[in-house]
C-alpha cells in the first residue's frame, strides 16, 4: 500500500532510512573492564580510559566483538573480517576524551538485508548498509541542581552497534515494521535488549520527501533519539509532512537535526546536521592495527545462532497446528515464543486454544495494565497450558477460560483452585440441560414458530439463553444435539 502525501503542486512520496543504536549485552564496556551495566550510582562504573584520563590505552572486549558478528549474521549481512577504528571528534561534556571511538570506512559489518511484513501481509525487502561498532556517551544531567549540569560517566565506554539501513523505506508503516523486525531479531540474539523506553535501543530517522516517480534524493532531516515505535512512525509522519508544506510555499529545506515532542506530536529543530568531514575521522592510533575476526572465530559463532522468528513460526505452524498469522505473532517476540511453548508442554493443551488465549486475552490484559514482559503475569505458560487442557477434556469451557484469567491475574490461585471454589465446572449432565432447553422453547413459542418456518439464525438464540440460564457453564456440543433434537 503506497503512502502518497497530497501537495498543492504535486504528489510526494516519502524517503526514510534509519540509523538504530543498539547497546550491546555485556558485562564489560567495549575498551574498559569496567562494569556495562545500567543504572548505579553516577560515576561508579568508570575505568580511568572512561573518564578521559591521558595515557589510557583502549584494549577491545572480544566478546562485543563475538556480539556485533552475531548481529551481523542475523541481518543477513557480511562480516568484514578485517575492520578498523576510528576516532568521530566532537566536543560534549559528557565526552570527556573529546572524541568518539567508532568506525568509519572499514565496519565490522557490511551489507545485509531484512525483509518486513507490510499491511496488505506483502513483503518488502529493505537493506542495511552497515554495522559498525562503537563507545558510548556519558550522561548529562540538567534538573539535579539549580542552575548547574551534572555528568554521570557511566555509561560512557558502554559498547553500541550502530546499524544504518539504506532509504529504502516509503512510509511510517514500513519504518516501524523494520525497527520491530530489528527489535525482535537482537532480542533472539540476545545481543541487545531492544527496551527502547530505557534507552539501552534509540533510533534516528532520516526523512526527505520527494515527487513521485522521481529517484532524487532530497535534503534530508534527521530526527533523533526517538525512543518507541509509535513515536516514531508519529514523527516521521509529521516531518514528511514539514517537507511538503516548505516545497508548496516555495520554501527551502534544510538539512539538520531535530528533535520529537511526544506530546505535542511535532518535530522541532536542534541543531545544523554534521557532515562526516565535521568530524574529523582517522584511524585511531591507539587501535593502530586492523581489528581481526578470525575464521575460527566466525565459525563458532555461526555455530552459536539460535532459531531465528521464521524458522520458529514456521515450526509452530508443523508442530502445533496453528495458523501461519498466529505463528508469525508468537514467534515475533521471544519471550512470547518461549511462554507458548512452556504451556504447550503441559498434557493435553491445545495450540489453537493455547495461542488465542495468549494473542487476545492475554495481550489485551497485557495492554490495559502496561505490561511488557509476558512473565510478569500471574497466568503462568504452565497455568494456562492446563487451562487449556481443561476445555480439551471438558472440564470448562471456552468461555469460562477466558474468565479465568483475570481471576488469576487479581488472586494468584491455581486455576483448579478457583474452578472448584466458584463451580464453573462445565454443565454435561444431559438431563439437567434439557430441563432448561423445555423452558426456554416454553417460553419463547414466537422463536420456535419463526426457526421451524425457515429462520435458522434464531439457533443462535436459543443457544445464547441456555448458556445464560447456565451462566456459560453448559456443554456447547450437548446444548447443540439436545436443541436440534428438540427443535426439529
Amino acid at each position: 500500500m503506497s503512502y502518497i502525501i497530497k501537495g498543492r503542486t504535486c504528489d510526494y512520496e516519502v524517503v526514510i532510512g534509519l540509523e538504530v543504536h543498539c547497546q550491546v549485552i555485556s558485562k564489560a564496556k567495549l575498551f574498559s573492564s569496567a562494569s556495562a551495566e545500567s543504572g548505579g550510582t553516577p560515576n561508579d562504573h568508570v575505568a580511568f580510559i572512561d573518564a578521559g584520563f591521558p595515557g589510557m590505552l583502549p584494549v577491545v572486549n572480544k566478546f562485543c566483538v563475538e556480539q556485533a558478528v552475531k548481529t551481523g549474521l542475523g541481518l543477513n549481512a557480511k562480516i568484514n573480517q578485517k575492520s578498523v577504528f576510528a576516532r568521530k571528534n566532537y566536543f560534549y561534556a559528557d565526552l570527556p576524551q573529546g572524541y568518539q571511538i567508532s568506525q568509519y570506512d572499514k565496519p565490522i559489518v557490511g551489507e545485509g538485508y531484512l525483509d518486513i511484513e507490510l499491511e496488505d501481509g506483502s513483503t518488502k525487502r529493505v537493506g542495511i548498509e552497515r554495522l559498525h561498532l562503537e563507545q558510548d556517551a556519558g550522561k548529562s544531567i540538567h534538573d539535579m541542581l539549580p542552575g548547574k549540569s551534572c555528568i554521570d560517566l557511566n555509561r560512557s565506554g558502554v559498547a553500541l552497534m550502530e546499524i544504518v539501513s539504506k532509504p529504502d523505506m516509503s512510509s511510517p508503516y514500513e519504518a516501524g515494521a523494520y525497527l520491530t523486525k530489528l527489535r525482535s531479531i537482537v532480542r533472539y540474539l540476545e545481543t541487545c535488549d531492544g527496551n527502547m523506553n530505557e534507552g539501552s535501543m534509540r533510533c534516528d530517522a532520516n526523512v526527505s520527501v520527494r515527487p513521485v516517480g522521481s529517484k532524487e534524493l532530497r535534503t534530508r532531516c534527521e530526527i533523533k533519539n526517538v525512543n518507541s515505535i509509535r513515536y516514531l512512525m508519529q514523527a516521521i509522519e509529521y516531518e514528511a509532512n514539514r517537507h511538503v508544506d516548505a516545497y508548496d510555499n516555495g520554501e527551502e529545506i534544510y538539512q539538520e537535526t531535530r528533535l520529537f515532542n511526544a506530546n505535542k506530536k511535532e518535530t522541532r529543530s536542534m541543531r545544523g546536521k554534521e557532515n562526516a568531514n565535521d568530524y574529523r575521522y582517522f584511524p585511531d592510533p591507539d587501535l593502530a592495527f586492523p581489528l581481526v575476526v578470525s575464521d575460527e572465530l566466525l565459525e563458532k559463532v555461526n555455530n552459536s545462532m539460535p532459531e531465528m522468528p521464521e524458522e520458529k513460526a514456521l515450526r509452530f505452524v508443523q508442530t502445533y497446528k496453528i495458523s501461519d498469522d498466529e505463528a508469525k505473532r508468537l514467534a515475533a517476540e521471544k519471550t512470547v515464543a518461549n511462554y507458548f511453548e512452556e504451556a504447550m508442554k503441559e498434557k493435553g493443551s491445545d495450540g489453537k486454544k493455547t495461542a488465542n488465549l495468549i494473542l487476545v486475552e492475554l495481550a489485551a490484559y497485557m495492554s490495559e495494565n502496561q505490561i511488557e514482559n509476558i512473565y510478569e503475569l500471574k497466568t503462568t505458560a504452565s497455568r494456562l497450558g492446563r487451562i487449556t487442557a481443561l476445555v480439551e477434556d471438558g472440564t470448562i469451557g471456552l468461555r469460562i477460560a477466558k474468565e479465568l484469567l483475570p481471576m488469576i491475574e487479581e488472586t494468584d490461585k491455581e486455576p483448579e483452585a478457583i474452578i472448584e471454589e466458584k463451580g464453573l465446572k462445565q454443565v454435561s449432565d444431559t438431563g439437567e440441560i434439557e430441563k432448561i432447553i423445555d423452558k426456554i422453547i416454553a417460553d419463547n413459542p414466537k422463536n420456535v414458530e419463526e426457526y421451524k418456518a425457515g429462520k435458522e439464525k434464531l439457533f443462535g438464540f436459543f443457544v445464547g439463553q441456555v448458556m445464560k440460564a447456565t451462566q456459560g457453564k453448559a456443554n456447547p456440543a450437548v446444548i447443540n444435539k439436545l436443541l436440534k433434537d428438540k427443535l426439529s
